[in-house]
């Protein structure tokens, strides 16, 4: 699949990145993982820690896939509301739903002081404003739900905004402690802990086939090599190209559009570098890099053909950079990178695991939405509750077999 074009930023800040090598021989491990991105880096790091053997295997070069496109803005929140997710859900499984996201982000901060490679993980605090006037209630209802829950966030009113960033909105929830981070130096940081854990990394290495076992799962790659790996268990965490496996009713890709500009001599007028973005659909959403570059997101659209995706990667460029000049008009930041990549989503607003009876003793990983990196932090969480203890009381909520409604 041609997952993104443009000009990528992210490979650009890691000078030797760590080099994984086909697989040349038969193996036979406790976890096969088919996918180095976020996902199945994150699954491979919790099992090897939990001392099982993990095989982690890429078709690509490790690190070429929607990794290097992720602008790894780390959220609790995602572009449906908590209180919409509630009323579908029901609140208990999203007041679950919402300790489990919070959990995974401070679990991701701890992560990634164990890792050998620096993720650049930095808090973050998040301000979601109001686009529109009409949005107010939503804001409101949204601060009400999430301060019952005991979470940091506060209602800010148009004053207040006002007095601390160079633009006004109506109403806006500032959230405390979320996070943004290098998604490349992380997935490298993971793989490189996964290896010295005693775990085997291999790139450039195709899974194409497979056999039925009652005891194991066995799996093929590619021709000419052509190799068997065995393995009790298997993690499918391939993200966008999931699909290649199994296809699944609740997903759907979109494409999305990212600008980096150059770094910016002075960031002093935005309010403690916060991660910003808003209640329009599709909405925009800002963070900046220890380098002082400024990252603007978002002009989603509903394309699933390449070649229609990258036709509109400079027109969103241009709009992306015209909505971040709205916001911040005395900020000279000028773009230097661009891209357009796929982004998968559920239509009902959670990520899922995937059992399927045409794959034994697989799970699949699907941290879609625009929350992935935490949506990953929970799952790959879960997942190594499955594999090494049996069961984990949370893994219905995100089964694909969930119904449409579990009020």
């Amino acid at each position: 699949m041609d997952l993104q074009s443009g000009k990528l930023f992210w490979p650009t800040t890691v000078s030797n990145p760590p080099v994984y090598p086909p697989l040349a021989e038969d193996i036979q491990c406790d976890v096969l993982v088919i996918g180095a991105g976020i996902s199945g880096s994150l699954c491979a790091y919790h099992l090897a820690e939990r001392g099982l053997k993990v095989a982690v295997v890429d078709k690509r070069r490790i690190g070429e896939g929607s990794t290097s496109a992720n602008t790894a803005v780390i959220q609790l929140s995602g572009e449906k509301s908590f209180v919409t997710l509630a009323n579908h859900f029901g609140e208990q499984i999203i007041s679950r739903h919402i300790h489990l996201c919070w959990q995974a982000l401070n679990e991701l901060e701890d992560i990634c002081t164990k890792l050998p490679i620096n993720a650049q993980f930095v808090r973050r605090d998040s301000l979601y404003y109001a686009s529109f006037t009409e949005d107010i209630p939503s804001i409101h209802k949204e601060y009400d739900f999430l301060s019952r829950l005991g979470l940091q966030v506060e209602l800010w009113n148009e004053e207040q905004i006002r007095a601390v960033y160079p633009f006004r909105k109506p109403a806006a929830l500032y959230s405390y402690n979320e996070a943004e981070l290098n998604p490349l130096q992380f997935v490298y940081g993971l793989l490189e802990k996964v290896k010295s854990l005693g775990g085997s990394i291999y790139g450039e290495t195709e899974i194409t086939g497979r056999r039925k076992d009652i005891k194991d799962a066995v799996f093929y790659t590619a021709a000419p090599r052509r190799h068997q790996i065995k393995a009790e268990h298997v993690i499918i965490a391939a993200g966008n190209e999931n699909r290649d496996f199994q296809s699944e009713k609740n997903a759907v890709m979109v494409s999305s559009y990212a600008v980096i500009t150059k770094p910016v001599p002075d960031l002093s007028s935005w309010y403690k570098r916060t991660l910003i973005w808003e209640t329009a659909r599709p909405y925009v959403y800002l963070r900046t890099t220890p380098d002082h570059r400024v990252i603007i997101g978002g002009m989603d659209k509903d394309t699933t053909i390449p070649e229609a995706r990258d036709s509109k990667i400079m027109r969103s460029r241009d709009k992306l950079m015209e909505a971040f000049h709205k916001l911040f008009p005395d900020i000279p930041a000028e773009p230097e990178y661009w891209l357009g990549g796929f982004l998968s989503v559920t239509h009902d607003g959670l990520p899922m695991v995937g059992q399927y009876e045409a794959y034994p003793h697989c799970h699949m990983v699907m941290a879609y939405g625009d929350n992935a990196i935490v949506y990953n932090a929970v799952l790959s969480r879960i997942l190594a509750d499955v594999i090494t203890e049996g069961s984990s009381p949370d893994l219905s909520i995100y089964l694909n077999t969930r119904p449409l409604s579990q009020k």
